[in-house]
């Protein structure tokens, strides 16, 4: 046996590795994520990965509602129209050749964090990624919070209820990374966050504008998380997350000011010790981590 075959699947990239037990990543292949209308591309990923080894089994991470009942992907805005089709569990498990288990991404790595990285010596995680999109997911005790469906869809809770009619209102569209690359291109300078991100640190006025408008709401998810979970840590990721105190910093300032009151010790927010690796390692604690919905219902 080969350990796990892990697929992270987000809105600007996919990558696919073999993970050991303790969450060691290998063999891993990565691409620009295309805007075909066929998920053929993954398998293709997914084949690289594969050939001459033999995985036990597959989990898939998907940015997007997950129903883990009947395991199929219900919404993934960041995707192109066609791939949600094509990413069930019964599907990938034809394509790849072994049994899959779909999970939303932010699910995996916050299993991938809480097991194996930056909350670790923690019982409650919360992660927040922000990235092309906004999404997080809970684990307490070692196991994923969760419903018949994926939970803590903070990215598409609403912030703004001012923006509802001109269509941007949550934290994903205000908060996010193509947030910043939306702004940018509406004040004239390059459709970025990367771009965005380096105008900032260089001092320029408009870039600073845009970066501390939208951290705010980055910032605003993350005591939104706190308040409905209560964790002890919060683990920040992805693409934007990543970029360090610039992001962690307002998170923390505003958890200070509005995050949950009178507790005996502040809840800790930290980047992700595993960086983009979180949600492969996350696939070696999959089966230990997720509790079937059903198991959980009272006889």
């Amino acid at each position: 046996m080969s350990g796990v075959l892990a697929v992270d699947l987000g809105g600007s990239s996919m990558r696919a590795a073999l993970v050991a037990e303790d969450g060691a990543v290998s063999s891993r292949c990565e691409r620009p994520t295309p805007r075909t209308t066929t998920a053929r591309p993954l398998v293709e990923l997914v084949a690289e990965v594969v050939a001459g080894r033999s995985p036990r089994s597959a989990v898939v991470g998907v940015p997007g509602r997950v129903d883990y009942r009947s395991g199929v992907l219900e919404h993934a805005p960041n995707l192109a129209p066609g791939w949600a089709e094509e990413l069930t569990e019964d599907r990938l498990s034809r394509a790849i050749g072994l049994d899959v288990a779909l999970a939303n991404d932010a699910d995996l790595a916050a299993v991938g964090e809480a097991w194996f990285g930056a909350g670790r010596r923690h019982r409650d995680v919360a992660y927040l990624t922000v990235s092309t999109g906004i999404g997080a997911g809970v684990v307490t005790g070692g196991l994923l919070v969760h419903g018949r469906r994926s939970l803590a869809e903070v990215g598409h809770s609403i912030i703004d209820w001012r923006g509802l009619a001109r269509g941007r209102a949550t934290v994903e569209q205000l908060g996010s990374g193509t947030a910043l690359a939306t702004l940018a291109a509406e004040s004239g300078l390059p459709a970025d966050a990367r771009e965005v991100e380096r105008r900032w640190r260089a001092g320029e006025g408009l870039a600073e504008e845009i970066w501390s408008a939208v951290m705010c709401v980055a910032a605003a998810a993350a005591v939104n998380l706190a308040q409905l979970f209560t964790p002890e840590v919060i683990v920040v990721g992805g693409g934007v997350g990543l970029v360090g105190e610039p992001v962690l910093g307002p998170m923390r300032a505003l958890l200070a000011e509005w995050g949950p009151a009178g507790l005996p010790e502040p809840i800790d927010v930290v980047n992700a010790s595993l960086g983009d690796d979180a949600a492969l390692a996350g696939a070696a604690a999959w089966t230990r981590a997720f509790t079937p919905e059903a198991a959980s219902r009272p006889p």
